[in-house]
């Protein structure tokens, strides 16, 4: 079985931005491939003029919200790292056991790169003055800019995402006869140094086959 990988635009965030962006993100490309009956639930975004679907699904956002819990806790312990998120889609296929591998057997037929490149905090301006006018936040514009750049992007890997699924439908297997709003997935978080995530993906891709790429 080959495994499609969509490697997304890489997002440069603060790291007050990373849930929302994570959230949009993630909860997309779930909905795009849930099964079944969902309950579509429009969601307006505090930081950004962007609206994004979720499912739904209570377990399905409680899931995500602790991924992504765990995600900012990696930030805060390795700044400075570029953050990768992969959100892989399986096979649940039952094999023969031996002595080294389980009876269940994962096979990936896709999974989504989420590439961060969190900002470091920065210091507060000091807003001292001599005169009795208003002080202007020297930094504001620039942040204002920033802020608008970084929404452009976001509605770029959206629009990335759609246009995946729209093209990648061959090697979506049969629907699973399992509970639940989605194909069987996993999230993994990793920093650009993490070798032992790396040397994982290296496995993955020798046990579902050669990936394809989108990007």
């Amino acid at each position: 079985m080959n495994c499609e990988v969509c490697q997304l635009k890489e997002l440069d965030v603060e790291h007050f931005e990373i849930r929302e962006v994570l959230r949009c993100i993630l909860h997309t490309i779930l909905f795009h491939r849930a099964l079944g009956l969902v309950r579509p639930k429009d969601i307006d975004l505090e930081l950004f003029e962007i609206t994004y679907v979720q499912c739904g699904d209570v377990e399905l956002e409680r899931k995500i919200d602790e991924k992504i819990d765990q995600f900012l806790d990696r930030v805060e312990k390795h700044p400075n790292k570029k953050n990768q998120i992969c959100l892989s889609f399986y096979e649940v296929k039952n094999k023969q056991p031996t002595w080294f591998t389980n009876k269940v057997e994962r096979l990936y037929w896709e999974q989504w790169y989420i590439n961060l490149n969190v900002a470091q905090h920065q210091k507060g301006h000091s807003g001292k003055s001599t005169s009795s006018k208003i002080v202007v936040d020297p930094g504001a514009e620039e942040r204002n800019v920033r802020r608008a750049a970084l929404e452009g992007s976001l509605r770029d890997v959206l629009f990335q995402i759609i246009r995946f699924v729209n093209e990648k439908k061959d090697h979506i297997p049969p629907i699973p006869n399992l509970e639940g709003v989605s194909f069987p997935y996993e999230i993994t978080i990793s920093s650009s140094s993490d070798s032992a995530f790396g040397m994982e993906m290296f496995k993955r891709m020798l046990q579902t086959g050669h990936p394809t790429m989108l990007s």
